[in-house]
C-alpha cells in the first residue's frame, strides 16, 4: 500500500483532517483535533492507535506491527507493504478509537459515521 492510499483511507474517516504539525513532510491525520494516523517523513510506515498498550504488544510480537517511535505504547506502526486489508482496518479501527475518546460534544458535532 502507498502512503497516497493510507492518506485516501485516513481522508474519508469522518470529519478527518489532515496537518503536518512537526513539518518535513509528516501526514498526521487527526478526528476532533486527536491523532489517530501519522506517516513519518520516510513514509514506510503509518502509525496508528491500538486498544491498548496489550494489544500493541500482541502484534508486535506476531509480527504484525513495530513500536510506533516517540508515541505512547498502545500505538504501532504498520509498514506500507502490509496487506492493504489490515492497514485499512488498523486505520479505520484508530480512528474509531480515538473518536470514541473525545467529549460527547465534539463527537456529536461531527458527521455520523
Amino acid at each position: 500500500m502507498s502512503r497516497e492510499l493510507v492518506n485516501e483511507i485516513c481522508a474519508a474517516q469522518p470529519g478527518a483532517e489532515w496537518s503536518d504539525p512537526w513539518g518535513g513532510g509528516h501526514d498526521c491525520w487527526k478526528v476532533g483535533g486527536k491523532s489517530f494516523a501519522v506517516t513519518g517523513v520516510a513514509g514506510t510506515h503509518v502509525s496508528v492507535k491500538t486498544d491498548s498498550a496489550e494489544m500493541a504488544r500482541f502484534l508486535i510480537e506476531t509480527g504484525v506491527a513495530e513500536r510506533a517511535p516517540y508515541l505512547h505504547a498502545s500505538w504501532v506502526a504498520l509498514p506500507l507493504d502490509s496487506a492493504p486489508d489490515e492497514l485499512a482496518h488498523r486505520i479505520r479501527h484508530s480512528y474509531r478509537i480515538v473518536r470514541k475518546a473525545l467529549p460527547k460534544k465534539l463527537q456529536a458535532a461531527l458527521p455520523p459515521l
